[in-house]
């Protein structure tokens, strides 16, 4: 077991994972910061009834599309397969796994009675033997089977990468459909790859820049229905909202929740200036963080609550910004070339990922958060609006396309630059707001 965790934490290491100090036969290949991915297989789960077939074989390839989308994982065609799973129970042939250089091998079995749902499954290091863990299940409705197999695919990730997973989790984003000069937007929410879209405003009116709850039952959103910008909470399982007061003839954008979500930081515009304020989500009062001519907006809090990254012109072009959560002196982060924008900080609280225009390119970028070790990941005509993932590892943009069409479409990277991908949804997609993790 020791031998397989520590072959994927060493090309982790590299990615700015923690360092584990042992070496064994297994290693990952890297080359300029290239992984190899690691082999695996995933055959098909057996059924132990006649009405789970079907849910068999679809858990199975969710799980397996799950560890391949990371770019980590590389799997195994089952046309290359010498021993067949038909036996939950039977013992599991490593050599004719290893045949095939498999390293990690998930095998499972589903049951199906009325609407329940159960999922058995094991997770083995093919070279030792050995499996990660014991007696691992989950049970559910017949409905929710995608989520039962994002929860398989999370064991498996965590227990070779020590890492937390991600694929239970949803992504709320602005769905855009007609043409650039009439664009029509509406909040949608799905699942982190793209399934089971929902959508939860109709498109009489602009929507802007949702973003979770730390609890995600949540989303605050900019919405243009009064013709201004106000800010409005919607519950997302009731699908029912409220807009929250803000001053009387002023404008208010950009919000984003406190990390124990009883509070908001949001922008306001008064008296032609753009500053950032707090509310206190029960009482509804506000306070003031700062007061500069500049333009001061896209606030993001540290993971733990003590300091919010934000977007400022004070300099005379826009940068980002440290301060206290409660207000007080700000501390400049950026100092490349160019222009920075929509910062927003690492669920771990090491990284701060934002938007990067120069030279006629825009990046998605990562760096400390003293502003050192910055690194860009991506560039095109348009990429903007970085969103993380519940474990920190991936980041999840919008793109644009150059010319009149203009389509905007999600698209997520790992921090280190690999592995691009598109997200599919079913018209194009901005402003993406990755949740938490699911209970």
């Amino acid at each position: 077991m020791m031998k397989l965790l520590t072959s994927l934490f060493v090309g982790l290491t590299l990615l700015s994972a923690p360092v584990y100090a042992q070496s064994g036969p297994l290693r990952l290949e890297l080359t300029e910061g290239i992984i190899e991915p690691m082999p695996f297989a995933v055959p098909s789960f057996v059924p132990d009834s006649p009405a789970a077939a079907q849910y068999a074989t679809d858990i199975s390839r969710v799980v397996a599309a799950d560890l391949t989308g990371t770019g980590l994982f590389r799997e195994i065609s089952s046309d290359a397969f010498i021993s067949r799973v038909s036996s939950f129970e039977a013992p599991v042939q490593f050599a004719d796994w290893k045949a095939i250089n498999a390293q990690a091998l998930v095998t499972g079995a589903v049951n199906v009675s009325g609407k329940r749902l159960t999922v058995r499954f094991r997770i083995w290091d093919v070279f030792s033997g050995q499996e990660l863990g014991n007696g691992l299940q989950f049970a559910g409705t017949t409905d929710g089977w995608r989520r039962m197999a994002h929860k398989v695919a999370d064991q498996v990730y965590s227990r070779i990468t020590g890492e937390g997973g991600y694929f239970d989790s949803r992504v709320a984003f602005v769905s855009e459909s007609g043409p650039k000069d009439q664009r029509r937007k509406r909040l949608a929410i799905m699942d982190y790859d793209g399934a089971n879209v929902q959508y939860l405003t109709d498109s009489a009116a602009i929507v802007l820049a949702p973003r979770f709850s730390p609890t995600g039952d949540r989303l605050l959103y900019t919405s243009y229905e009064s013709g201004r910008p106000r800010i409005y909470v919607l519950d997302v399982g009731r699908v029912k909202r409220q807009e929250l007061k803000t001053q009387d003839g002023t404008m208010s954008f950009s919000p984003r929740f406190s990390p124990d979500g009883r509070s908001i930081v949001y922008s306001l515009i008064q008296g032609g200036n753009t500053d950032l304020w707090k509310m206190d989500l029960a009482s509804g009062q506000s306070v003031r963080l700062t007061n500069t001519p500049a333009i001061e907006t896209a606030p993001s809090y540290s993971p733990d609550g003590t300091q919010i990254v934000f977007e400022s012109d004070r300099s005379g072009t826009p940068q980002l910004y440290i301060m206290p959560a409660n207000g007080g002196e700000a501390t400049r982060i950026s100092f490349g070339q160019g222009r920075y924008g929509t910062p927003v900080w690492s669920p771990r609280g090491d990284l701060i990922a934002f938007t990067k225009q120069n030279k006629g390119r825009f990046h998605i970028g990562v760096m400390r958060t003293d502003g050192s070790e910055e690194r860009l990941l991506t560039a095109s005509f348009l990429d903007e609006g970085p969103t993380w993932s519940p474990n920190g590892r991936v980041i999840m943009f919008s793109r644009e396309t150059q010319g009149a069409s203009g389509r905007s479409s999600l698209y997520s990277v790992d921090i280190s630059g690999r592995n691009l991908r598109p997200v599919r949804t079913p018209d194009g997609g901005s402003d993406p707001a990755w949740g938490p993790l699911q209970n």
